[in-house]
């Protein structure tokens, strides 16, 4: 089910995964990661995944960075780009925010990506941690 905020769409894929599609040419700010932090917490419980679909160009405020998929219970995040600069950015924010140890994953949009992407969120989501 596909949900508007007022920069981008949000797709609920299943129960346990959202897939993001930020518009062309936005630059995220602080404000933003807000409204996806009350959708998250609208929509997502318990563990859960976000496919990241970079099919457009945009930016983020250095303070955006600081605080994009802060999320409790967020396990995996899987990034489908289509360009070199797209991934670029996908792996300059993941190296940001490097302390968070997210677990994430980069795909080729342009090599059936998005759905190597989707599968591997689930697979990473049916994992169970044994301690």
């Amino acid at each position: 089910m596909k949900h508007r905020l007022s920069f981008a769409y949000f797709n609920l894929l299943s129960d346990n995964i959202v897939e993001v599609v930020v518009d062309d040419g936005i630059e995220m700010t602080m404000e933003m990661i807000e409204e996806c932090h009350d959708f998250i917490g609208e929509h997502m419980t318990g563990e859960f995944g976000m496919l990241i679909n970079r099919v457009n160009n945009y930016s983020y405020t250095y303070e955006a960075k600081l605080s994009v998929a802060s999320y409790d219970g967020l396990k995996a995040i899987a990034f489908v780009y289509y360009s070199p600069t797209s991934k670029e950015l996908s792996h300059e924010l993941y190296q940001l925010r490097i302390t968070d140890k997210w677990n994430y994953r980069l795909f080729s949009g342009l090599e059936l990506g998005w759905q190597q992407a989707y599968e591997w969120l689930q697979k990473e989501l049916s994992v169970v941690n044994v301690s």
